[in-house]
């Protein structure tokens, strides 16, 4: 009688106790049969030959013809025995048809194939990814300290920029507030490394540069100033109580804008370069209802060592087409030659200045000759018709005329209100409109101005210095 395991083999061909383990099945049998062939499990590589050998052969010969079996002795036996033909058919079904797991297969050629891909990795990157350690592990230790060393040197570099931009802006705002400015100074500190210098208390240089000073009426458009070995005092690092600068050097310049803008108004005066030490003004005043021109000229000259003033001249008052009027000592309103060529060609005008003896005296007409001119106008038209007659007319001074005889200045096109309100203009007045100086701010000592021109966008001079104190530190003279 069969058992039950052998009576349902066939139909579990995929047992786990048949899979798991054949070899017990198979000395079970040759105990049986000792003459029996004890069958083996194939490899795994000759069972993958077996299984890819009929595959090439079915495609070299998609139809072959089936090759006889070879007759084995355990064959014969089974035919003999029936219980052990089916015993035996059973197993072999088992061995041809394993019933393999796909899922377990792939995971294991996945598991030897990453042991192969690692063991072909060298060494290094096998221990980098073994151990955890990165790219930075196969740096070579020179080129790591080299990188160190750039950044510690960056590093450095960063530090000593920063302290001495903290530097400048402490200066800036030290000036600031010590010369009243509005808008702070800039400070430029030379020479590299800085913290080295401070550590020293000896500075290289320092660039100043201060827009818009205050100096007097005026204001500097722009101080200039190089200052060369310096010397600090104090505590340091910090803070610095003081320093003093061997030498100073720069410039000052006021610019013509500056002056338009704070001489000008009312006046509407413009300033302009005449020369390299004079200045020339031109504007427009209203004087009793009419606009009348102003014109002047300023010359340079220094005041001392630390400052620069003007001396003007050449003040006039023109009313366009009729006289100018020039103010000072003696004063004089004279006529300008349009109004002098309508005079020469008018009779009545010239009739009118001939009455007035003293007007007659500049003209060259002697009494004699004045009574026939003004009753004949031939004798009038020989005095008039002399030659340089119109230019004694543009020098005669008519200033008389607006006290004594403003009819008369009627008659030959002058206004009399305006006359007067022109000879009541001083010449002290008309200075102050175009006159300027300026002196250097107290606060700063130890500077001079030297080399005073007048160049095209303004008057410039040179700033030299020595011993230059600022802050607590006490000045010494070179």
């Amino acid at each position: 009688m069969r058992s039950p395991t052998r009576m349902f083999s066939p139909l579990f061909g995929h047992s786990p106790h048949s899979a798991r383990d054949p070899e017990r099945e198979v000395d079970q049998k040759s105990e049986q049969d000792p003459e029996r062939e004890v069958p083996r499990e194939p490899e795994p590589e000759q069972e993958a030959e077996r299984h890819s050998e009929p595959e090439q052969e079915s495609k070299q010969d998609p139809d072959p013809a089936p090759a006889p079996a070879p007759e084995r002795e355990s064959d014969r036996q089974s035919e003999q025995d029936p219980e052990r033909k089916s015993d035996r058919q059973s197993e072999q079904e088992a061995e041809q048809d394993p019933a393999p797991d796909p899922e377990r297969k792939s995971d294991r050629q996945s598991e030897q194939e990453a042991e192969q891909e690692l063991e072909r990795q060298p060494e290094p990157e096998r221990a980098g990814r073994r151990g955890g350690r990165g790219r930075l592990g196969r740096v070579p230790l020179t080129t790591k300290l080299v990188a160190g060393l750039l950044v510690g040197a960056t590093l450095l570099v960063v530090a000593d920029r920063c302290a001495a931009m903290y530097a400048e802006k402490r200066a800036e705002q030290t000036l600031r507030d010590k010369l009243g400015l509005e808008a702070a100074p800039d400070v430029h500190i030379h020479g590299f490394p800085f913290l080295t210098q401070l550590l020293g208390k000896r500075l290289d240089g320092v660039d100043v540069t201060v827009p818009d000073a205050p100096a007097g009426r005026v204001t500097l458009a722009e101080v200039r100033a190089e200052a060369t070995d310096i010397r600090l005092d104090g505590d340091l690092p910090l803070p610095v109580d003081g320093a003093r600068a061997a030498r100073v050097n720069g410039d000052v310049l006021l610019a013509f804008d500056d002056l338009d803008r704070e001489l000008g108004a009312p006046a509407q005066v413009r300033f302009r370069a005449l020369d390299r030490q004079s200045v020339r003004a031109d504007g427009e005043l209203p004087v009793a209802g009419r606009v009348v021109r102003i014109h002047a000229v300023a010359h340079i000259r220094r005041d001392g060592d630390r400052g620069v003033t003007t001396s003007v001249s050449g003040m006039r008052l023109d009313v366009p087409g009729i006289a100018t009027y020039r103010p000072g000592r003696p004063a004089r309103l004279r006529l300008h030659p349009q109004a002098a060529e309508k005079i020469s060609h008018d009779k009545s005008k010239a009739r009118a200045l001939l009455a007035v003896p003293s007007v007659a005296r500049q003209l060259g007409v002697a009494p004699e000759d004045t009574g026939p001119a003004m009753r004949n106008d031939e004798r009038l038209s020989r005095i008039t018709g002399r030659p340089g007659f119109k230019e004694k007319l543009m020098r005669a001074n008519l200033v008389d005329l607006v006290a004594d005889r403003p009819e008369a200045l009627e008659r030959v096109g002058v206004d009399p209100v305006l006359a007067r309100a022109l000879v009541r203009v001083r010449a002290q007045d008309l200075s102050e409109r175009v006159a300027f100086s300026f002196q250097l701010p107290k606060q700063v000592k130890g500077l001079r101005l030297r080399n005073i021109t007048v160049e095209r966008d303004g008057i410039r001079a040179d700033l030299t210095g020595s011993g230059l104190a600022v802050g607590t530190a006490r000045r010494t003279d070179s």
